[in-house]
């Protein structure tokens, strides 16, 4: 049998390439409202992962942005959380920075995680107290300090001034899937990542562990614990940093 993390990172990379023979292939789309588009490849990507993880691990709970809830999660020791494409609207676009996101969590705290890029052949991975990779190879984040250099991915809204204390950090990039952004905090390319909405559990469950991993530090965005699994899937947004940045961050967020 694999070990958890074998078993994500392949899982991760088969239901990666599913979704990518719909990319630039005009795949059926529809909306979910206010939770944007879904497409024929999510529901594949989907239906892989579940079928592979659950088979391998049958009384882990499931957790995924493309499955109706099953509460008999919250009574489960482990949970699978899982996104089987965070940056839908970029794989609609032809874009390459769309993710699968794959993660266990143990009793709220994420203990195996894996994120795949397909379009970019970019592997992160991470296990609790093992470190953190890109393609197999070690990563760590950066050991920036001072939020007026520090290289921030994050939506145009969250720079508005009523969300902080003083004038923003001036220096924002940004990439389409949160997962994507927090793993380019724990490669060191960027400096934090901030979210300030209400972020579904499956966007951030593995990156934040990879973060983590890596060196930074991740929370919510009042710098709480992250824990998932939660009832509501949710979380009070999620600041992911290199560790020296984070409190200079989290000191000028209103």
């Amino acid at each position: 049998m694999p070990g958890d993390l074998e078993l994500l990172t392949s899982a991760a990379r088969a239901a990666g390439a599913i979704a990518l023979g719909y990319w630039k292939a005009n795949p059926r789309t529809w909306s979910k409202g206010e939770a944007g588009p879904v497409t024929e490849a999510d529901i594949a990507a989907n239906r892989h992962l579940h079928a592979t993880l659950q088979s391998a691990r049958p009384h882990h709970g499931w957790l995924s942005e493309e499955s109706d809830h099953d509460p008999k999660r919250l009574t489960a020791d482990h949970c699978f959380i899982v996104d089987p494409i965070d940056g839908t609207r970029a794989f609609i676009a032809g874009e390459s920075a769309w993710a699968v996101s794959v993660a266990i969590a143990h009793h709220g705290r994420i203990t195996a995680a894996a994120v795949f890029l397909p379009a970019q052949d970019k592997l992160y991975a991470a296990a609790h107290r093992q470190g953190a990779t890109l393609n197999g190879a070690p990563i760590c984040a950066s050991q920036a300090a001072d939020p007026e250099t520090a290289s921030i991915l994050a939506s145009k809204p969250v720079m508005a001034e009523g969300n902080w204390r003083t004038a923003p950090p001036p220096n924002r990039h940004y990439r389409p899937s949160l997962a994507y952004r927090a793993c380019l905090v724990a490669e060191g390319r960027f400096d934090a990542m901030i979210a300030l909405r209400q972020t579904w559990e499956w966007d951030i469950a593995a990156a934040t562990l990879i973060v983590t991993e890596a060196g930074g530090t991740a929370t919510t965005r009042t710098g709480a614990h992250l824990l998932f699994n939660t009832p509501d899937a949710q979380t009070d947004g999620c600041l992911a940093t290199a560790t020296p940045l984070h409190s200079p961050l989290l000191s000028r967020l209103a």
